[in-house]
């Protein structure tokens, strides 16, 4: 605690109104919040909401695989979905590994959406 009141100053506790304005947005993310952002952020979000989906998925699967008790359609079912969660997985690795070869190659970063530019000579 002591450390934490020699940081910012004497530690005697402020007094008075203090003045928020919560309409106002900070400079610094304002200058974060674009489109490009915006659009890598949703990327990321999908990538993980598809993990968890597998997840569950993979999760019911084996759940439906033990509560059918040797039924063959049960375990048929559970099977299915299991391999299509497998499936799933598959191909949402394939896109992340795709997107990653893009940005190898042409520097083109399709998760934080930095497109490399060409610098012209040209005079203003």
């Amino acid at each position: 605690m002591a450390n934490l009141l020699a940081q910012f100053g004497t530690g005697a506790p402020t007094t008075g109104p203090i003045d928020l304005k919560p309409t106002e947005v900070p400079a610094e993310l304002t200058d974060k919040l674009t489109p490009a952002t915006l659009v890598s952020g949703g990327i990321r979000l999908l990538l993980v909401v598809a993990a968890l989906i597998f997840f569950f998925m993979l999760v019911v699967g084996g759940v439906q695989w033990i509560v059918s008790g040797g039924d063959k359609a049960g375990s048929e079912n559970a099977r299915k979905r299991i391999t299509s969660a497998l499936v799933g997985l598959a191909i949402v690795f394939a896109a992340w590994a795709i997107a990653t070869l893009i940005s190898t190659l042409f520097g083109v970063n399709i998760f934080s959406l930095i497109v490399p530019t060409f610098y012209g000579t040209s005079t203003p």
